[in-house]
């Protein structure tokens, strides 16, 4: 039953991260920070996309994805139609990945430490829709703070 309800939440919100990316009227507020915000939705968005593709796509699925963490955060001004790629393809990694798991993979540890200690992987994935889904509340508040035409 998890393994479900993590497919439906991770597309949803994938999905939802798309549609926030899209609805930017202006391209380069997608990059624009100000005051106490510090980063950029266009940042946080290859942070999302990022940590799904290393600690889904590759490290559950083998697919050979390469994390640059630092790069999240330093990358700036790419088109807001290769950030929606990049999210699309993302969809696609996760939906492969969340098709091949089923309960009694959710029991087993996670293959990495990323935490402050060893968790299942079911936990693991439940902490990733969480830390989407915070992030993507992050960019809906930025986009209707600093986007506003």
């Amino acid at each position: 039953m998890l393994v479900d309800v993590l497919k439906v939440m991770f597309s949803k919100d994938l999905n939802r991260l798309k549609q926030e990316i899209e609805m930017y009227q202006s391209e380069k507020n997608l990059w624009r920070i100000e005051k106490s915000i510090l980063n950029s939705s266009g940042n946080l968005c290859l942070h999302l996309v990022g940590n799904l593709n290393a600690y889904i796509g590759n490290t559950l699925g083998q697919s050979g994805y390469i994390r640059n963490r630092e790069a999240e955060f330093s990358l700036k001004d790419i088109p807001q139609t290769e950030l929606i790629k990049k999210i699309e393809d993302t969809i696609v990694a996760i939906d492969r990945v969340m098709n091949t798991l089923n309960e009694d993979d959710l029991q087993k540890e996670y293959p990495l430490l990323v935490l402050s200690a060893k968790t299942t992987t079911g936990y693991f994935l439940v902490h990733l829709a969480a830390h989407l889904n915070y992030h993507l509340g992050q960019i809906n508040y930025h986009r209707r703070l600093l986007d506003n035409g």
